[in-house]
């Protein structure tokens, strides 16, 4: 019985990403803080349909071994192909270079020259010099913001990725320069004032690229994942609107318009689009989150086309299996939907669960009576129908509050269990759930914990699916499952049913792991 929380690149083989966007499923694409000391790399979710690959398709230096037209085979077909290959590269190659800019191509050749071969310090001195010489220069200005950028990167630093995002700027401002150049350099902009977490800065320089050049649909297509990022839901619709009115099959439109419509509770609405956005392939469709939304939008309407969504996502990697589609995950973890106690080797706690189970039970129907406000209603949409409140006494391994005065004694005896007070990427909380009650099929966000489920109060009709295989509780019993499985819950009793639930590590998580993962 938990949300969904999106990919957790950190845990991927990208280590800066561990700082990147996320969409949750309340519709909100949410920011996580970044530590001050570093830069980050952008996150799997911005795939907008062109990025920096225009920035380094600009003017290149000639290169020294250039093949000569007399060495293509003296064979027409051959060469009518070249030629027209050329014609295509012709087309594509952006104009970086104003008239001025051509007169000093050799200069800037050469300090271009430095910055790919990773000379940094050299580059940066070389287009300093330029920008120095040649104020009027955008070519040279954002050479130097290039540089900067690489070497913000290099060193993982905000206070130089800041200096790249202002000259970035600069190039804008000067008289002159290409629509190519213009629009390369402040797309960069946006990007980077993303990844230092800027995101209004970067809404207002995608409204000004959008302003400039009102027919690139990528780029409003930009403008609405920067709304997103803003959790501004409507103002993402909008844009997607926009696009979608001028160019209807626009994949990455639909997927991200079908995203907001489910957020909105439009369940069948949001479908088709989905479901268009991810067949068409386009760049920025092909992502875990929006095969989840699609299979569990799906699974709501009783569609069981649903898992063959699910195995796509698995197919592309998204998922560790049909059934298993959390994302942020640890690789190698032992994976199966129930558990024993001892095979996950916290025999101690569960003994002392059970030993100990009138005591919790009493703490919390004394809290249930005299305090039933410290119970929250579910909110994250998991619900069908019915009543679900929950009473969190520790969350992502901190305390909540002063939720541990309700129940001293229960929060005594949890103290000695560091598995379970420790787990970043759980919680310790009562649930307490009213007749007829069904909690949809859904997933929890990790593979890095199991999940008990002492029996407190369990009239007949209470049951728990995970996976196809369906259990009942038991009072004064531990039942452990991993629910980064797909489980589902029914209360068809004739009273409420309250249990506790403890999250603990994975056993097969390394002590370093565990103080290294971050929060979920």
């Amino acid at each position: 019985e938990d949300h969904f929380i999106p990919d957790d690149p950190g845990d991927s083989q990208h280590p800066y990403e561990e700082e990147a966007n996320a969409i949750d499923t309340t519709g909100v694409l949410v920011e996580e803080l970044k530590p001050d000391h570093s830069v980050v790399e952008p996150d799997r979710y911005l795939t907008s349909s062109k990025l920096t690959q225009e920035a380094e398709a600009e003017e290149q230096p000639e290169p020294e071994n250039k093949v000569k037209p007399t060495e293509i085979p003296p064979d027409g077909a051959a060469e009518k192909r070249v030629e027209e290959q050329k014609e295509r590269v012709k087309k594509k190659k952006p104009k970086f270079l104003n008239k001025f800019d051509i007169t000093i191509k050799a200069e800037l050749d050469a300090a271009e020259k430095l910055r790919k071969k990773g000379k940094l310090e050299e580059a940066l001195k070389a287009f300093e010099s330029l920008v120095q010489q040649f104020p009027q220069s955008p070519r040279a200005r954002y050479g130097k913001a290039q540089v900067e950028d690489d070497v913000a990167e290099k060193q993982r630093s905000n206070d130089m990725l800041h200096r790249a995002v202002s000259t970035y700027g600069e190039v804008a401002e000067l008289p002159d320069v290409t629509f190519d150049l213009l629009r390369a350099a402040l797309k960069r902009r946006a990007e980077r004032q993303q990844f230092l977490g800027r995101m209004r800065g970067s809404l207002a320089t995608l409204q000004k690229l959008v302003q400039i050049f009102p027919d690139d649909v990528s780029l409003r297509n930009d403008l609405g994942v920067a709304h997103l990022l803003l959790g501004d839901n409507m103002g993402a619709k909008k844009v997607y609107e926009e696009v979608l009115a001028v160019a209807p099959d626009n994949g990455f439109a639909k997927v991200h318009y079908g995203f907001i419509l489910k957020a909105e509770n439009q369940i069948a609405e949001s479908i088709p689009y989905l479901r268009e956005g991810l067949e068409s392939g386009e760049p920025g469709t092909d992502d875990g989150r929006f095969y989840f939304h699609l299979g569990d939008a799906l699974q709501r309407v009783g569609d069981d086309s649903a898992y063959h969504w699910y195995e796509l996502g698995h197919k592309k990697g998204h998922f560790a299996s049909v059934w298993q589609r959390s994302l942020y995950n640890v690789d190698g973890l032992k994976a199966q939907p129930w558990w024993t106690p001892k095979e996950t080797g916290y025999i101690d706690l569960v003994k002392m669960l059970e030993k100990n189970w009138k005591t919790i039970r009493d703490e919390a129907l004394a809290v249930m009576d005299q305090d039933r406000g410290r119970f929250i209603p579910e909110e994250e949409n998991l619900r069908e129908k019915g009543d679900w409140g929950q009473y969190t006494l520790w969350q992502q391994g901190r305390k909540a509050g002063g939720a541990c005065q309700g129940v001293p004694k229960t929060c005594s005896l949890m103290e000695r269990f560091p598995e379970a007070i420790g787990c970043k990427r759980g919680q310790i909380k009562f649930s307490v759930m009213q007749p007829g009650t069904h909690v949809w099929p859904h997933t929890g966000p990790t593979n890095c914990r199991l999940r008990m489920h002492l029996g407190l109060v369990v009239p007949p009709g209470c049951r728990i699916r995970c996976t196809n295989q369906t259990r009942e509780w038991n009072e004064g019993k531990v039942l452990i499952f991993d629910d980064s499985f797909e489980h589902e819950v029914w209360q068809e009793a004739d009273r409420y049913r309250l249990i506790f639930i403890v999250d603990v590590w994975h056993p097969e998580l390394t002590q370093y792991q565990r103080q290294t993962l971050s929060p979920i």
